[in-house]
């Protein structure tokens, strides 16, 4: 398996730290609001990592924090007059519902970093005891980037806008801002009650302060807990690069004098409609947003044309969304909804002759798998997976039109389709085990429309076919005969 690797700016061979598990670690949600799509489209592709990791038999763990303490919890809690906990739990919340309904599989530890207070105690006292950090003046100890020699390499940093023992207290900052880091805030009075008080050693003193976490330490100490020194990947998107990740590797490294993560990926920009996404915009939009919009479509084939949308691109690429996009992944998804149809329809009911798996079909599905694993080895290419996807749907459709598949090849290729599945997820298998009963009413008109069209009487057939349309039902047609299903 080859991917990209951020840190070298390289397509690498995946060479685990060990064979035992792959530790894989993404960045979660500040849950101070409801994700928007940028965030999906991220976690999507990170799903899709994990999916395809897990896929090609790799032993994976996972790991994502919870940003529920930072600058932008405390100020929105406040503005809202409610507490920190229940504040970012609203959002906790409605952000796992969000993951589940676009089929994103969750973490295997999700930690909100307000339980990780020791572990980050402990790996700052590491930096104070090493020189890597010092208390300042304004009370807040700081890392100092002078210390670490690698720093800016991960974010290709000029390393001539670092200032010399300038310092930042914000969490996100720009590279001409790069300084100095903040590592433990001291309280201010704009911070309410969010505040804890621990002990440190500095210069061979203990001195307890009312502090609270600065952003960066708090994933490097939800790695050290879960995963310690070493993990294999680390996943977010470009917005991250710098300052966070590059900060993550300071922190880390200094105090374990290891390699912290082997291969960094990440994901690229969203734009909306050709602009960047901003509620001044108005082009700032959430899932529910979406959900609202699209109210008309079936919940399932909404979340899965979302899905579709994000996965149809390089993740590394930029994508520009739009509702016409959405609405054309829809129609895809709707699509291959048909063909799964269409497949299970001639499973179900099978009259033909043609038994058996050929020689030919056996070697084009051989030839199918092959091809569809070597894309998602490929540094996760989406995009040329869903090729071969397509080219098997093509191929099935005019198989079963022309008849030229056996039961045991249709049973296969629905197979195969399942086994896509496992890291696409755009197939929902659960449309084929909906058990409408249909009216006799209905029957004798679907049974009667058959013999007009049989008897070409267009008219008629026309007619019976609009009136079971009122009825919400549908027509599919097929070479031999028709059949019925509920819309």
């Amino acid at each position: 398996m080859e991917l990209y690797n951020t840190k070298t700016r390289e397509i690498e061979k995946f060479k685990p730290v060990s064979d035992r598990e792959i530790k894989i670690y993404y960045c979660g949600p500040t849950v101070y609001n409801y994700a928007h799509i940028w965030n999906l489209r991220t976690f999507i592709f990170e799903d899709i990592v994990v999916k395809t990791m897990k896929y090609i038999w790799y032993n994976v763990k996972t790991t994502m924090n919870l940003t529920d303490v930072d600058d932008k919890t405390i100020r929105d809690s406040i503005a809202a007059w409610v507490d920190l906990k229940t504040f970012t739990e609203k959002y906790t919340k409605s952000f796992l519902e969000d993951i589940a309904k676009l089929w994103i599989e969750k973490a295997d530890n999700v930690v909100p970093v307000t339980t990780l207070i020791p572990e980050m105690v402990r790996m700052i006292q590491t930096m104070l005891n090493r020189k890597n950090a010092y208390l300042w003046d304004d009370g807040s100890i700081y890392f100092s980037v002078k210390t670490f020699r690698k720093y800016g390499k991960l974010a290709n940093l000029d390393m001539k806008w670092l200032k010399d023992w300038a310092r930042v207290d914000n969490d996100e900052y720009d590279k001409d801002s790069a300084s100095d880091f903040v590592l433990w805030k001291s309280w201010k009075e704009s911070d309410w009650e969010n505040f804890w008080n621990e002990t440190f050693k500095i210069d061979w003193k203990e001195v307890v302060l009312k502090w609270r976490p600065g952003w960066h330490i708090e994933c490097s100490a939800c790695n050290m807990k879960y995963f310690g020194a070493q993990i294999d990947i680390h996943m977010w998107g470009v917005d991250l690069i710098f300052p966070h990740h590059q900060n993550e590797i300071a922190q880390t490294e200094s105090c374990t004098r290891k390699e912290f993560t082997r291969y960094w990926l990440h994901s690229g920009h969203l734009m909306v409609n050709g602009k960047k996404m901003s509620k001044s915009e108005g082009n700032f939009y959430t899932l529910s947003d979406i959900e609202e919009k699209f109210s008309n479509i079936d919940s399932s084939v909404l979340y899965r044309a979302i899905r579709l949308g994000f996965i149809n691109a390089k993740y590394s690429s930029s994508i520009d969304f739009s509702f016409d996009k959405l609405e054309a992944n829809i129609n895809a998804v709707n699509s291959i909804d048909e063909t799964l149809k269409l497949v299970e329809r001639e499973i179900k009911s099978w009259e033909k002759k043609v038994i058996g798996i050929s020689r030919d079909f056996r070697n084009y599905m051989q030839e199918v798998m092959q091809e569809y694993v070597a894309q998602l080895e490929d540094d996760f290419n989406i995009p040329e997976a869903m090729a071969v996807y397509h080219d098997l749907a093509k191929f099935t459709n005019t198989g079963i039109r022309d008849g030229d598949l056996s039961l045991e090849e249709i049973e296969a290729i629905k197979d195969m389709f399942d086994t896509m599945n496992q890291v696409l997820w755009i197939f929902d298998f659960s449309i084929l085990s909906v058990n409408d009963e249909v009216s006799n009413d209905v029957l004798e008109k679907l049974e009667m429309r058959n013999n007009a069209k049989k008897d070409k009487d267009f008219e008629l057939a026309d007619k019976l076919r609009d009136e079971l349309i009122s009825e919400w039902y549908k027509i599919v047609d097929s070479k031999e005969w028709s059949r019925i299903e509920k819309i």
